[in-house]
C-alpha cells in the first residue's frame, strides 16, 4: 500500500465537525460515518490527492509517532473505507 493513491468517491460529502472531527456522508446510501481527529486527517490527505506514504508522514509529524504505528492507523482506517466503498483505487 505503500505508493498506493486511493481517492474519495464522487457521492461522499465530508464535512469538519466538533473541531478535529469530520463526518462523511454517502449521498447514495444516506449512510453517514464519524471520523476522529486521525481519521480526518487520513480523509483530507486523500482529499488532496496524497499517496498512502505522504499520509503516514503527515501522520507522523501532527501526532509524533513511530512510522509503523501511523503506518498501520493509515492502512485500518483505508481498508474500512474501501470495503464501505467510500474511496477508491486510482
Amino acid at each position: 500500500m505503500h505508493s498506493l493513491k486511493l481517492t474519495p468517491v464522487n457521492d461522499i460529502i465530508y464535512t469538519d465537525f466538533d473541531e478535529a472531527e469530520g463526518i462523511l456522508v454517502d449521498l447514495n446510501t444516506k449512510q453517514y460515518y464519524r471520523l476522529n481527529e486521525t481519521g480526518s486527517l487520513i480523509w483530507r490527505g486523500l482529499e488532496k490527492g496524497n499517496t498512502v506514504d505522504e499520509i503516514v508522514s503527515q501522520m507522523q509529524a501532527a501526532y509524533e509517532v513511530s512510522a509503523d504505528h501511523a503506518r498501520a492507523s493509515v492502512e485500518e482506517l483505508l481498508t474500512n473505507l474501501e470495503s464501505n466503498k467510500l474511496v477508491k483505487r486510482l
